[in-house]
């Protein structure tokens, strides 16, 4: 478990670029199957641009959305970021993938997750943090606003959906946005976690703050 809360963004990159191959060789596919293991692909890399690349996403919320003198842990820490990114989202993300058409309710989902991550990163994130990126606005429109579209369409297009499809779907992902992310993170909340944030993962006046106080 603790490798897991360290590297799990990490796996994220490494299934990423694993799924990727399988759906250019994989066949009897359907289009909305491609739209689905391409969303799940789109989270991975999401996360990647998060926690690893740009990786100050968890500063971000700490320090811009709750105001935290203790950003590398509270309320957002490691251990809180593997039940909301790994149990949350990819096993939802993946299940929607594995049961393609059987489940558009769950694809719907998912896709409303990826979307309030895209208003998230767009406007709340940016207002709040007088920014004009953060970590996650890139993937949020290269990835999830092509895949929401993608999905939406092909829904629709292939009439897929189904009206009980909209009242299962719509409310779970309202649900998955607001408990599985916004409450596990309050639930899970504790200043004295020993799960907490390398400096990498922190704001740059973080960064520095915390170099001054060591030196």
């Amino acid at each position: 478990m603790n490798f897991l809360r360290k590297h799990w963004y990490d796996v994220a990159g490494v299934l990423a670029i694993g799924i990727a191959p399988f759906l250019f060789q994989a066949e009897n596919l359907t289009t909305y199957d491609y739209v689905v293991w391409g969303s799940l692909i789109s989270l991975f890399l999401h996360q990647m641009e998060e926690y690893r690349i740009v990786g100050t996403f968890p500063g971000m919320v700490n320090r811009v959305m709750y105001k935290s003198e203790l950003p590398d842990r509270y309320p957002l820490n490691t251990n809180t970021a593997v039940y909301v990114n790994v149990f949350m989202g990819w096993s939802t993300y993946l299940v929607a993938a594995l049961l393609g058409e059987k489940a558009v309710w769950l694809g719907i989902a998912t896709i409303l997750v990826s979307v309030g991550n895209v208003i998230a990163h767009t406007i709340v994130f940016n207002i709040k943090g007088k920014t004009l990126y953060n970590a996650g606005l890139a993937t949020s429109w290269f990835l999830f606003v092509p895949c929401a579209w993608l999905f939406f369409n092909t829904i629709h297009s292939e009439g897929l959906v189904t009206l009980s499809d909209y009242v299962i779907g719509i409310p779970l992902g309202i649900l998955l946005n607001v408990v599985g992310i916004l409450k596990l993170i309050d639930w899970f909340a504790d200043k004295n976690t020993p799960y907490v944030f390398e400096s990498r993962n922190l704001l740059p006046v973080d960064r520095r703050a915390a170099s001054a106080d060591q030196q």
